[in-house]
């Protein structure tokens, strides 16, 4: 797979990264000591999305999580599907 990094799609505001942080810990039931990790990559090869979120619950081993949206049109529901996978 070929993904660029640092490169977003739509800009993001630390706002948005934590509301998003704060529904993994409520979603997930995670301690809030546990750092949160957000990634947006951007896929160039056929049959990729063309961007993802990759959620990474520093635990161990780490749990890694990956939303098929940018951090901008993820809302709560897309985190709470994550139970479901």
């Amino acid at each position: 797979m070929n993904f660029q990094f640092g490169q977003q799609c739509q800009p993001t505001n630390s706002q948005q990264t934590q509301q998003i942080k704060q529904w993994v810990y409520q979603a997930l039931e995670i301690n809030p000591e546990i750092p949160i990790s957000l990634s947006q990559l951007q896929c160039t090869e056929p049959g990729c999305p063309p961007v993802e979120t990759v959620i990474n619950v520093m635990t161990t081993p780490t749990q890694q999580y990956k939303i098929h949206k940018s951090l901008t049109e993820i809302e709560y529901a897309d985190i709470t599907q994550l139970l479901n996978k």
